[in-house]
């Protein structure tokens, strides 16, 4: 099996290469080969049991998306994107990767598939962001989506993409709709819901954190273990399960910023908490606002998909295996 992963140099790729070539298989397949892509060339993480290419590509553009077209890779996962906050700065590139590189990634399978059979297990990390408020809480599967981020219409337009592609029979899709994912690990990146994991990761750390919203904040979150989980869960799924609807909604766990916090001083102390500042941010928590804050994921759990239940058990996986000092 070659697997190809789109966005590979992301903290979410770099975790999901490392499992699959460490573990050297994919459900019941072998894997014989993996490519590893990215705006630039993504890292080969250590201790992997199969061969591995690593190369830069920009899949907005249509000769490198038909360049990763032609590996026919068996399974792809496209976790490539410009994240909320960044998108939201930045239309013009938020469409141009976000949207415009997914139809040019799906098109160039198309494309290949036309000249000699080949249709792909595509796997497509969607997001919550797809869903804006006025909406119930919790939010259930069947709910209408209506994005209030630039963000979330790309990822909500590339979900119809998704479908109709699967529907034609170009790629086998299925798209993953992830929750906030904390903590992550290294630096901040760019993403409106940064602060999530910077909350805790830097009191844990002994540094100082900002926080920009209230503590009343409440959102939907799941470890970067369980999103791996998922991806590897989806790219083994049978997919007739689905039927036209394509995307499902990830568990995770509904908690406020106040839960955080809370579950960061019995874990760390007190003094812990006290590296928090609260220092409002007008533009994240207008972004924020507009994000759903639970959910009822019965089509993904009763297909087997799972996450973490408290906001303890996120801090055990961060400490366990993403902290600076920790063991891998």
């Amino acid at each position: 099996m070659h697997i190809l992963i789109i966005g590979a140099g992301g903290m979410i790729g770099r975790k999901l290469a490392a499992t699959l070539g460490r573990s050297g298989s994919l459900g019941d397949h072998a894997i014989t080969r993996m490519t590893l892509a990215d705006v630039a060339a993504p890292p080969v993480p250590a201790g992997i049991s199969v061969p591995v290419e690593a190369l830069a590509a920009d899949i907005s553009e249509s000769r490198a998306a038909a360049a990763l077209a032609a590996f026919r890779a068996d399974v792809i996962f496209h976790l490539a994107a410009i994240v909320s906050g960044e998108a939201e700065r930045n239309f013009d590139l938020g469409y141009r990767v976000n949207l415009d590189g997914t139809r040019a990634l799906l098109e160039a399978i198309r494309r290949e598939g036309s000249r000699q059979a080949y249709i792909p297990r595509f796997v497509f990390s969607s997001s919550i962001a797809v869903y804006g408020s006025p909406f119930p809480d919790p939010i259930p599967d069947d709910y209408v989506l209506a994005p209030l981020t630039s963000y979330g219409v790309q990822k909500a337009m590339s979900e119809l993409l998704l479908a109709d592609y699967s529907r034609r029979g170009f790629v086998d899709g299925i798209g993953i709709r992830l929750p906030t994912i904390v903590i992550r690990p290294g630096a901040p990146n760019a993403a409106a819901s940064g602060f999530f994991s910077g909350i805790l990761r830097e009191p844990l750390a002994g540094q100082r954190a900002v926080l920009p919203v209230e503590e009343t904040v409440k959102h939907w979150l799941a470890s970067p273990r369980s999103a791996v989980g998922f991806l590897i869960h989806a790219a083994t799924l049978d997919t007739s399960s689905l039927g036209v609807r394509r995307t499902l909604t990830m568990p995770g766990l509904a908690a406020t910023v106040a839960d955080q916090i809370d579950a960061l001083r019995r874990v760390a102390g007190p003094e812990a908490a006290e590296l928090i500042d609260r220092r409002r941010d007008e533009v994240i928590e207008g972004i924020v606002a507009g994000w759903p804050k639970s959910f009822t994921p019965e089509r993904a759990t009763q297909l087997g998909f799972s996450a973490e239940t408290s906001v303890d058990e996120l801090i055990e996986v961060y400490l366990a295996e993403d902290a600076p000092d920790a063991s891998r």
